[in-house]
């Protein structure tokens, strides 16, 4: 498996599987907490259960009709309402009494009937030694209030009982007053029944006398109508059939009437035609309808008879002959009364057409007249109607409250309820308050769950590098293996020597398992030059350089240690070689890379010192000497391991991870803070250098956090001791 470049925004999230057991495993660990906590919970829910006060219940039960027994007609209906069975109306109706039972009302009239707002003990103030402080807290508590919030209302599942049960600290007191509470509220049902029912009649009376005036109105109202209308003798409908009649008769003259003044038109028109043919010559009337009647037809035959008596005469004499003189004296008479006679008869015609036009005026004046006198009789009719109508409304209306007045005041006599008691209470000893089982139960659940939260509250606090999980996880980085604790009484040159001294310590195991996951890392690609440096000061990364180096010369390697931390430099005190000549001096060109490496007592492992601490470390190392440098060792050795100094503090670290194959970083446990170590991680991601892992150093075995996980280790001693026998365990 290759090492890999870093990406700082890479990591888990979320609740993995391994998450979840760390959580587990640290809840365990901390199980003595959450443990602590439960006692002192329980403890304190036990102290103040037993400081309350003992309070007992006691219950009366009542059966609540929505009706109270009728003993009158079922027509007399009562003010509060009739009976239904509409299921939202019952649930609404009981809902409602239980406010009612609960109401202010209620408790005021016990308060009032058992004096409440002077006992003390009621009121609780009874431990109260000055009588004078007891009054003056007896006056600032609101016994009604008091009363109300002891007072519960359970009604019974499916049926019309319900439980009234009062909350005391006196057992005799809670049957008292349930019971009280009982009767106050069949009290307040039947006074609010005549409440409301005083409340009705008094408005059905004023509305009576109201109705009775307005009655009286409208008769009188009816009665000067038919007055003024002239009504009192003839009723409307005889005024109506009698106009009716005289308009069927106006219209039938009327209609006679135009048939003659069409005939009469007709013959005059007639005539002037005829007289208009024949203007000169009196032939015209020998057409004329009636001319052959009376004296018209005398004149018209002596007319015709002269004239023939005239032209014989003509014939015989002569124009001058006093016969012929006399006869056209005689036709000239008869001429002029004939025409006179005709003209008589035009202007007869012509009077008889303008008689019968007057006629039709005249009628159809009557018509009209007819006609305004009808619509006149209906609007009387329809106002006579209104107020006909309203009077009829208004005794209706009269006659109906005046029932009603007296349905009231009939159900107002009865003093039936339609609530009773079924069972009246009696005192229960046993106290429902305080409950110390239940309190203790759910003081425990409440403390385990308190500890719980501690617990998760501490390991979310907790920002250290302390576990396998938290670098894999939270880090992202391949878990390279653990360093374990050292024994802190001894040298630090026996601290870092220590994996050599003691090849069969668990120190030891846990290095040649860093050594092996180090060369598993890249196995056809071997690394040449590691970098091993911290997020921070003082923990542990020499003494893990020291160690994985001795690990890797004991599989045969030549190994050689580099002091790059040039700031703080120790391999030299480590490994007991002189500082004079070091990397400082080879960089600026003093001395040779075989005079400078140092041997140890660990046979294949050498030391580079630093040499003399130089002022600009990171410009040194950026140098083309220093990169010479490394690569001449690197040829010269199997491993060149380079103990560089924290990453966070100089960049010196940095600069080196650009030169070598491999960065590996040490993170002391349960101190390194996550973000110094995220931190350090970016640096190192923005040079893009290889990241081979992480060492979780300074891991205290004995730690119940590691007890599970590194329980191989531990028993290692053992392991690698040689038996009795002299035979050597594998």
């Amino acid at each position: 498996m290759d090492g890999t470049g870093f990406d700082p925004a890479s990591g888990a999230g979320g609740l993995t599987p391994a998450g979840l057991m760390q959580h587990l495993r640290a809840v365990w660990r901390r199980k003595w907490v959450v443990l602590g906590v439960a006692v002192v919970v329980v403890a304190l829910t036990a102290a103040y259960t037993l400081r309350q006060p003992k309070l007992y219940a006691s219950s009366a039960s009542l059966i609540i009709d929505v009706m109270a027994p009728r003993f009158l007609d079922g027509e007399v209906k009562e003010v509060m309402g009739e009976e239904r069975s509409n299921y939202w109306f019952n649930k609404e109706y009981y809902a409602t009494q239980s406010q009612i039972i609960t109401s202010r009302a209620v408790a005021g009239r016990v308060v009032d009937k058992l004096g409440l707002s002077t006992d003390a003990g009621f009121l609780g103030v009874a431990h109260v030694v000055d009588e004078k402080q007891r009054l003056q807290a007896m006056q600032g508590m609101d016994a009604v209030s008091l009363l109300q919030s002891r007072i519960r209302v359970i009604p019974a599942r499916d049926s019309r009982v319900m439980n009234i049960a009062v909350d005391d600290f006196d057992a005799q007191r809670a049957a008292l007053l349930a019971n009280e509470v009982a009767a106050a509220y069949m009290a307040e049902n039947l006074a609010l029944k005549l409440r409301t029912t005083e409340d009705a009649r008094d408005w059905l009376e004023g509305r009576l006398s109201e109705l009775e005036s307005q009655s009286r109105s409208s008769e009188m109202a009816v009665y000067d109508f038919k007055k003024d209308a002239d009504m009192l003798s003839t009723s409307l409908e005889s005024r109506m059939s009698i106009v009716s009649e005289r308009i069927n008769s106006f219209n039938m003259r009327l209609t006679e009437v135009r048939i003659q003044i069409a005939a009469q038109q007709a013959r005059v028109e007639a005539i002037h035609r005829l007289r208009k043919a024949s203007p000169e010559d009196e032939t015209w009337a020998e057409a004329l309808s009636g001319g052959n009647e009376g004296p018209i037809q005398d004149l018209r035959r002596s007319y015709t008879e002269l004239r023939m008596s005239c032209a014989e005469l003509e014939e015989r004499y002569l124009a001058e002959h006093p016969k012929l003189l006399e006869c056209h004296r005689k036709l000239s008479v008869v001429r002029e009364d004939f025409l006179k006679s005709l003209t008589n008869v035009v202007r007869g015609a012509e009077t008889a057409l303008a008689e019968a036009v007057a006629q039709e005026k005249n009628l159809v004046r009557l018509l009209e007249a007819e006609k305004a006198e009808a619509f006149l009789v209906n609007k009387k009719a329809i106002e006579l109607d209104r107020l006909t109508r309203d009077s009829d409304n208004n005794q209706r209306l009269y006659e109906l409250v005046a029932k009603r007045l007296k349905d009231i005041e009939l159900s107002g006599m009865l003093r039936t309820s339609n609530v009773r008691v079924l069972d009246p209470a009696r005192p229960v000893m046993t106290p429902v308050k305080p409950h110390v089982r239940r309190n203790l139960a759910l003081g425990l659940v409440m403390g385990l769950l308190a500890g719980l939260g501690v617990v998760l509250l501490l390991e979310l606090l907790e920002n250290s590098v302390a576990t396998q999980a938290d670098v894999e996880d939270r880090l992202g980085l391949a878990f390279l293996g653990v360093m374990p604790r050292l024994d802190g009484s001894k040298a630090p040159r026996d601290r870092d020597l220590h994996v050599h001294r003691e090849p069969k310590s668990i120190a030891a195991e846990c290095c040649r398992a860093i050594r092996t996951n180090l060369l598993f890392m890249s196995p056809d690609n071997p690394f040449k030059t590691l970098v091993v440096t911290s997020s921070g000061p003082q923990e542990g990364k020499s003494t893990t350089c020291v160690s994985v180096g001795v690990a890797m010369a004991q599989s045969g390697n030549r190994v050689l240690l580099l002091d790059t931390d040039m700031r703080r430099p120790r391999l030299h005190r480590a490994f007991g070689v002189p500082n004079e000549l070091g990397i400082s001096s080879l960089v600026v060109g003093e001395g040779t890379l075989d005079a400078a490496v140092k041997s140890t007592e660990v046979p294949g492992l050498f030391v580079l010192p630093c040499g003399p601490i130089p002022p600009n470390p990171a410009e040194l190392l950026h140098t083309q000497a220093f990169t010479d440098l490394l690569k001449a060792a690197s040829e010269r050795f199997d491993r060149v391991i380079l103990d560089s100094p924290p990453i966070n503090a100089v960049a010196d670290a940095a600069v080196l991870a650009t030169k070598c194959d491999g960065v590996v970083l040490v993170l002391k446990a349960a101190k390194t803070n996550r973000e110094s170590a995220r931190r350090a991680l970016r640096s190192l991601a923005d040079v893009q250098a290889r990241m081979y892992g992480a060492i979780l150093n300074d891991v205290d075995f004995t730690a119940p956090r590691y007890g599970d996980s590194y329980l191989a280790y531990q028993g290692y001693g053992q392991y690698g001791e040689e038996p009795k026998d002299g035979v050597a365990s594998s």
